[in-house]
């Protein structure tokens, strides 16, 4: 009976997915909340999950010349105010401190939203020559934004995330940088995720305020919805007029930079519970998982038992190039109770071994995505194990796309458009006229927007799908988180 209540107190996400999430975050102990209205504290489970985000993705920064600092969490009124469309876009959100101790402060400050203005002034004394040029720095921070409704991970009030700010001497550079980001983004999320993404541009209308151009990648979760996982924004030299940032160049000179900045936060932690979950609880893709492999001994008590668990544990996280990421669960629940528990928590691999698994030499290893019990000798436990964690990861990947491909359709004018997104959920590829007006009439009609225009583009119709005239762009669409 204790067995199946761990279980039972999931909500099944077909049944209601909203609570089936929460249900997830709040069992497999990655969130808990707080006194603090929308603010929540990352539990040792989740945090650990954002550790291997951020080391796998801060390596991948690195190889492209990305160099680390840190700037002030504070941003004076006045440098928030320096640039029109920007302050605008961040107006709602922005939380201010207006009090230093008992004093009023002569200029209030907000908390960074975002570090653009603070990097802007940072760049208009750091930058002189054309050789000081690229600057491609990122910082690995928390920021403020005063949501109105939170859900853990996806909206917080704080939340963690890096922000890349890049400035070049030229447009051809900043654009490229740009490019390459998402790029990034996007590899790391397929191969390490394990979560497919579709790579655009978003509509001047859903763009960053103050960019020139916005790029996204956009996930499809398991209910269909869209989550956008990560974006990139060319700014031009937009900011570079607001706060004159200008070098002299080879001909002595002076020019304005271009800049990007690209960011990614703790919102993939909710992409990867609701791409890879089950009814059981999580399911982590292998290379981010903090615990990749659990040792289950049964009949524990016995002699022999634990000392040969945790041989097997040692040998194992010295396996490979790195070794894995192995525990030992000895503690004094039942079997059954300890196989929900690691189901719960997503861990890729539990081994199972008993006095008889070490009499015949051997154990049993069950995947925590497809449940499948393999019998395995213990003289080959490491390359098996490994061997399983690269066909979880790979296949993991697939089952997504496979996932994503399944629920995205295509329509060819509005009642096809109103249809799919009456009786489905996914995307819906379809033309659009490249004017805003379409884009706000269907976001009115049907609650759904415009996730991307995706790079690799199709010609579905000549006509926009909403207005009927001319179209110009295919565009993804979707209701979102």
């Amino acid at each position: 009976m204790a067995d199946k209540k761990l279980v039972e107190a999931i909500t099944a996400m077909d049944v209601d997915f909203a609570q089936w999430y929460t249900d997830v975050v709040k069992k497999a102990e990655l969130i808990d909340y707080t006194s603090v209205k929308g603010c929540m504290v990352l539990k040792p489970a989740g945090y650990a999950i954002w550790e291997l985000i951020q080391k796998q993705l801060d390596a991948m920064f690195k190889e492209t010349g990305v160099e680390n600092v840190y700037l002030p969490m504070f941003i004076p009124e006045s440098l928030l105010q320096k640039e029109k469309d920007h302050v605008e876009g961040f107006a709602p959100e922005v939380a201010w401190v207006t009090h230093g101790g008992l004093n009023p402060l002569q200029e209030r400050m907000c908390v960074r939203p975002t570090s653009e203005t603070l990097f802007c002034d940072f760049y208009k004394n750091e930058i002189q020559s054309y050789r000081d040029l690229p600057k491609v720095y990122n910082q690995w921070c928390s920021v403020v934004r005063w949501e109105k409704e939170t859900r853990p991970f996806l909206r917080s009030r704080e939340f963690l995330w890096q922000e890349g700010h890049t400035a070049h001497a030229t447009a051809e550079d900043a654009e490229e940088r740009t490019v390459q980001m998402l790029n990034v983004y996007a590899d790391f999320c397929e191969n390490v995720l394990a979560m497919p993404v579709i790579k655009g541009r978003k509509t001047d209308k859903e763009k960053f305020a103050g960019a020139e151009a916005t790029y996204t990648i956009e996930a499809l979760m398991h209910d269909g919805k869209a989550l956008q996982s990560g974006t990139s924004h060319n700014f031009g030299d937009g900011f570079a007029k607001a706060f004159g940032i200008q070098y002299t160049d080879n001909n002595n000179k002076l020019q304005y930079v271009h800049q990007t900045s690209w960011g990614m936060t703790t919102r993939l932690i909710g992409a990867i519970i609701m791409v890879h979950g089950d009814d059981s609880g999580l399911v982590l893709p292998p290379r981010v998982a903090p615990t990749q492999v659990m040792i289950i001994p049964i009949r524990q008590q016995a002699e022999g038992v634990l000392d040969k668990a945790f041989e097997l544990k040692d040998r194992l996280a010295a396996a490979g190039k790195e070794g894995l990421r192995v525990k030992v669960d000895d503690t004094d629940k039942s079997p059954g109770w300890k196989f929900s528990e690691c189901e719960m928590r997503g861990i890729p691999v539990r081994v199972e071994i008993g006095p008889k698994d070490i009499e015949a030499n051997k154990c049993v290893l069950v995947r925590r995505d497809t449940r499948e019990k393999i019998e395995c000798s213990l003289d080959e436990i490491e390359t098996k194990v490994a061997e399983l964690l690269d066909k979880m990861q790979a296949e993991m990947l697939e089952n997504a796309r496979k996932h994503r491909e399944e629920h995205t359709y295509v329509a060819h004018n509005m009642e096809e458009f109103e249809k799919l997104f009456t009786e489905k959920s996914g995307f819906v590829k379809a033309m659009w006229c490249e004017n805003q007006a379409c884009e706000d009439e269907i976001k009115e009609k049907l609650s759904v927007t415009s996730r991307c225009m995706p790079w690799e583009q199709e010609r579905i119709t000549d006509t926009c799908v909403c207005c009927g005239k001319p179209a110009t762009k295919m565009v993804y669409w979707g209701r979102a988180y």
